[in-house]
């Protein structure tokens, strides 16, 4: 008995001894992105307008033609995630990211696709570090290039170059939280998933006052109230810069993905801003990169938008006296379901008034 479990331990420490010695390829991969969706009455994801009637987006960026100058529906908007590749030396990465349960809308460098496009695939993916490429912009100003704003090593595909691999789409699959709103205003927040998620924000923007609530890490249950209109936005973003490095990104990249998203997530409404569990995001989209990476980080965000008897009140007393511009301090991608909660007897009436403050705000999708 004793022989026996000597020998095991020598192959084991065989084993380990033969692990250290592997090469490695010296090759760190960190991504960020965020997965967006709207909580119904019993606070799962319900259908909304996820692309929307304009492109946030540079011409130079690959799109599927098929979707472009209309709408796709579904529960969950898989929203920049960009990939971060960093190595001391160059060298040739092939990268494959799947979607099971949705489709890619757009995506950069070029890549090879499926025909549901629900895979994306960079083949050859130069990385270069210590080098200074030219990159493609356009005269406009895009969130997009606050994305490039790190220490990553420079890529090249092809012809075409960027600080990162880049693309987007469209799902429908159980996001790991739900938030229901109460008649009172209370949000109960439930964990759906098998891992507790790292961090809850409930957030609200009111008239340009902001509150939120940190509820830390999250196992199962909570009951949010609403916040307080006091806050400051600097200290939540230093406070989800901070949640963001917890999981892995670097400095630069976290304050990155803030940039990219500033007058998004912090945006006029009330939502859950929440850092998804990497298993559910590796779920979610699958991923292999070759030669396989030293360290892989990905560090997702969920944002639920929320539905308050605050939020429904003030856009039906602006639709009474016919304040468009009220209304379309709203994202106008969520307001769909805003309106359908108002009128829900009268789809009609309220596709109508949808129609007339996108109308007003040089948004029609016709």
């Amino acid at each position: 008995m004793k022989s026996a479990i000597l020998t095991l331990f020598a192959t084991a420490l065989l084993i380990a001894a033969n692990i250290r010695s592997l090469p490695s390829s010296g090759l760190t991969v960190h991504e960020w992105g965020t997965f967006t969706s709207v909580a119904g009455e019993d606070g799962s994801a319900i259908e909304w307008d996820v692309l929307g009637c304009r492109s946030d987006l540079p011409h130079f960026v690959n799109m599927d033609g098929r979707v472009i100058k209309s709408t796709l529906s579904g529960t969950v908007r898989m929203e920049t995630p960009v990939m971060y590749f960093y190595s001391a030396r160059e060298l040739d990465a092939h990268v494959k990211v799947k979607f099971p349960e949705g489709r890619m809308t757009e995506w950069y460098p070029q890549a090879n696709h499926d025909s549901p496009l629900s895979t994306m695939e960079w083949q050859d993916v130069k990385v270069q570090p210590n080098t200074t490429p030219a990159l493609p912009v356009e005269g406009g100003p895009s969130r997009y290039y606050a994305a490039r704003e790190t220490d990553a090593a420079p890529l090249a595909v092809g012809d075409q170059h960027e600080k990162f691999l880049f693309y987007r789409g469209v799902g429908r699959f159980a996001v790991p939280l739900s938030a229901r709103v109460s008649s009172e205003g209370k949000i109960a927040v439930e964990n759906r998933g098998p891992q507790p998620i790292p961090t809850v924000i409930l957030f609200e923007n009111r008239g340009g006052r902001i509150g939120y609530r940190n509820a830390g890490a999250l196992t199962d249950a909570i009951t949010l109230d609403a916040p307080s209109l006091n806050s400051s936005l600097p200290v939540l973003r230093q406070e989800l810069e901070t949640a963001l490095v917890s999981q892995g990104l670097f400095p630069k990249e976290a304050r990155a993905m803030l940039e990219t998203w500033r007058d998004s997530w912090f945006e006029e409404g009330s939502r859950l801003i929440y850092i998804l569990p990497t298993p559910a995001v590796d779920g979610i989209l699958p991923l292999q990169v070759e030669p396989a990476p030293a360290q892989t980080v990905r560090a997702f965000v969920g944002r639920i938008e929320l539905v308050t008897p605050e939020m429904a009140g003030s856009v039906e007393a602006a639709i009474a006296r016919g304040d468009w511009a009220a209304i379309g301090r709203y994202n106008l991608r969520f307001l769909d379901p805003i309106l359908n909660r108002i009128h829900r007897d009268n789809a009609y009436q309220a596709s109508r008034i949808e129609e007339l403050v996108r109308i007003s705000h040089g948004e029609s999708c016709q």
